[in-house]
């Protein structure tokens, strides 16, 4: 009797991977697409002459000094958006919460609470000292929300982490207006940034924050086998060779980096790294070493579109993308909610 042989494994998994290499080069077109996309469309409608002198560095005319203006307003948005997607997928990882997000979880808020303390009491105004400070305020949130929602029994299960999560994002948000309003001197440039917006950037306020998304950036990419192994469970994962404590505190503060550099200079933008880490799970699955990349090509490409939708939904004025990410962001999070019931990943 002839027995039909099944093809092997290592076969289709190269199939997958080959499927999902198309996918990640279809992604990174898009992106270049998008950048090309920011560049030319904005509030004012500029020529393509104008364009072209514009990418090249002149300045002559009104539509070549826009055109300069937002490069680096796209370089801005491509590095946000990548960290803050790739900052949510490593959360979701670490803490296995389906909903884990540096908004949700409170850490973007406690970053925005220390750089607006330092502004306020300690008169700190350099860019540099503004990353240092949002860094400590990002890894000081998320030590504090882990301890939270690691008390009693159970430890640190999701429903307890979004819990805690949301409500420290409360409780550092009127800690932020306590601390503005007794200064009318700051106040408005506070709550301007505190929308959380990539306008006004410039390559001298980019320079300072990119060895922190560097450092950011390596470490969360380099934690994917990691963060596969603690899928599996942390008994699991100890049983595989797995630091599981370890890991899971060098990945945090790879994603802690990039949220604390990415609010230092952009403000606090949120659900970005709600959404785009579950629409790739959609796309590729969840093997991390396949979705970080995704993730972070994926939120780089949905901040340009926020910030491109931003600039022509209110012409001749804009809309920054912290408001327009919260459009789309809040509706998402409604929807995981009820699909995922706070399950774990």
């Amino acid at each position: 009797m002839l027995t039909q042989r099944r093809p092997p494994q290592r076969s289709v998994l190269a199939s997958t991977n080959a499927t999902r290499s198309v996918w990640l080069v279809g992604l990174f077109v898009l992106l270049l697409l998008l950048c090309a996309l920011s560049v030319t469309v904005g509030t004012r409608d500029v020529d393509w002459g104008d364009i072209l002198a514009g990418v090249q560095g002149k300045v002559d005319s009104i539509g070549q000094a826009a055109v300069n203006v937002r490069i680096p307003r796209t370089v801005l948005a491509v590095l946000a958006g990548g960290g803050l997607a790739l900052a949510g997928a490593i959360m979701q990882g670490v803490t296995r919460n389906p909903l884990a997000d540096p908004g949700i979880l409170g850490v973007n808020m406690g970053a925005s609470l220390a750089v607006v303390i330092s502004v306020a009491w300690f008169d700190i105004s350099s860019a540099e000292a503004f990353i240092w400070v949002a860094v400590a305020g990002a890894g000081s949130a998320a030590v504090f929300v882990y301890t939270i929602g690691s008390l009693g029994r159970g430890g640190a299960t999701p429903l307890k982490l979004a819990l805690a999560g949301a409500a420290t994002s409360v409780a550092f948000a009127s800690m932020v207006i306590a601390v503005v309003l007794p200064r009318n001197d700051i106040a408005g440039g506070i709550q301007s940034w505190q929308i959380g917006g990539v306008g006004g950037a410039t390559f001298e306020r980019i320079l300072p924050v990119l060895p922190f998304l560097a450092a950011g950036f390596i470490i969360s990419l380099l934690s994917a086998r990691k963060l596969n192994s603690l899928a599996l469970g942390d008994d699991l994962a100890a049983g595989l060779g797995e630091r599981v404590a370890l890991t899971r505190a060098v990945a945090a503060f790879g994603a802690v980096l990039l949220c604390g550099a990415t609010t230092a200079v952009c403000g606090p933008i949120g659900f970005l790294g709600l959404v785009v880490p579950h629409l790739c799970r959609l796309l590729i699955g969840v093997d991390y070493r396949w979705l970080l990349p995704f993730s972070a090509l994926g939120g780089a490409c949905l901040l340009l579109v926020a910030d491109v939708l931003g600039r022509l939904i209110a012409r001749p004025a804009e809309l920054d993308v912290g408001i327009v990410t919260a459009f789309f962001g809040a509706p998402f999070f409604i929807w995981a909610v009820r699909r995922q019931r706070v399950r774990e990943l």
